[in-house]
């Protein structure tokens, strides 16, 4: 199996990004140990209003500062699960903070062709193919690739995702 880099490394690539780093996000939940509590709480009708000051946030604002981009595209299936609500939820504080979330139709993305799984695309130059468990949906790991051949495939996938996408605003009002 190829190795994987998880905790440390793997968060260093969103601190030395040079420009973009854009994520094809295609599972319909992910297992997050961070996202049990807010999650939990967003299903019972009480969303965490903290939630919007997770140090994710911290880390857009100041890549967008520093001129750097975080853009996402959201394949998601329809209806919403109650997960994927709690991401839409989540998704304005996002994009209030300056990371440029998207939401495609999974039906959508199937018919062109885009494939059915995570990954991260740095600088155009790196991706990080994400890893999960089979059993629980945890995060393994990411699978590094600097490839040009093949990143540039990754990238095609998430500019055609991103074409066919809605903003977070349009998509909330459709569902």
């Amino acid at each position: 199996m190829t190795e994987l880099v998880r905790g440390d490394r793997f968060q260093e690539l969103f601190t030395f990004f040079r420009s973009t780093a854009q994520r094809l996000e295609t599972r319909d939940h992910y297992n997050s140990p961070v996202e049990q509590e807010p999650l939990r709480r967003f299903l019972e009708g009480n969303p965490d209003p903290e939630w919007a000051n997770r140090p994710w946030l911290h880390s857009v604002r100041q890549a967008a500062t520093e001129g750097r981009l975080f853009q996402r595209v959201r394949i998601v299936s329809l209806p919403l699960s109650g997960y994927a609500r709690f991401g839409l939820h989540g998704a304005k504080a996002n994009n209030a903070a300056g990371e440029d979330i998207r939401y495609l139709d999974r039906d959508a993305a199937l018919k062109a062709n885009i494939p059915q799984f995570d990954v991260w695309c740095f600088d155009r130059s790196l991706s990080a193919v994400l890893h999960f468990g089979e059993e629980d949906g945890a995060l393994l790991g990411a699978e590094l690739i600097d490839d040009p051949v093949v990143v540039a495939e990754h990238c095609r996938w998430f500019d055609l995702a991103r074409k066919l996408s809605v903003s977070r605003e349009e998509f909330a009002k459709r569902v």
